[in-house]
């Protein structure tokens, strides 16, 4: 599942893509973006550690027994905290566009926060309904041209995309794994170039 089926229809593919050392060697990798296969921007300078990390995260949050199983039952409804904690209304779990100025600066960005909603479940205006609340993830990706696109995703999909990126990260020869070379400076890429425009 490493292509996202968008609310507009489209189709946006997130294709890892080995960073070379001086020595030719891959050890990190950047997101390559395509809009139904059409290029749409390049992202996240060495961000497959994170990617990693994060990957580890909601799986962890999604088992039984974690704290979030405790507020949230259904687990498609269980998220990691973010990265940095707050009380943000839609917390955000990665924004990766680049990461310093010494990088080649790229085009696009690619988002994911946090957001919950509630539904009325029953007849309208029954004291025998509920409220159903839920929480999912929202990915957000602006290409070159400024156009953004928008896929929902529940905790087990978001799953599935970040194992589906980090095994085609690993076939690329840059293994998301722990010894992943830029530990230290990859949560930077995370939170860096954020943007307010809305995709439309």
């Amino acid at each position: 599942m490493r292509a996202l089926r968008c609310l507009d229809g489209s189709v946006l593919d997130v294709v890892p893509v080995a960073s070379l050392d001086r020595g030719g060697t891959p050890f990190e990798v950047t997101l390559e973006l395509r809009r139904d296969g059409d290029s749409f921007g390049a992202v996240g300078e060495r961000c497959g550690y994170f990617l990693a990390d994060l990957a580890r995260r909601v799986e962890a949050a999604r088992a039984d027994g974690s704290p979030q199983a405790a507020r949230w039952p259904d687990p498609d409804d269980r998220f990691p905290d973010p990265p940095h904690g707050g009380a943000a209304r839609e917390p955000e779990l990665f924004a990766f566009r680049y990461r310093d100025r010494g990088d080649v600066m790229s085009t696009g960005e690619l988002r994911c926060t946090l957001r919950t909603s509630s539904m009325w479940v029953g007849r309208q205006q029954s004291a025998a309904g509920r409220w159903r609340v839920a929480r999912r993830a929202v990915i957000e990706a602006w290409g070159a041209s400024g156009r953004g696109v928008r896929a929902v995703l529940t905790s087990a999909d978001l799953a599935r995309f970040l194992a589906a990126v980090l095994a085609d990260a690993d076939r690329a020869g840059a293994p998301g794994a722990p010894g992943m070379s830029g530990t230290s400076r990859t949560a930077g890429t995370a939170r860096r170039g954020r943007t307010s425009r809305p995709p439309r």
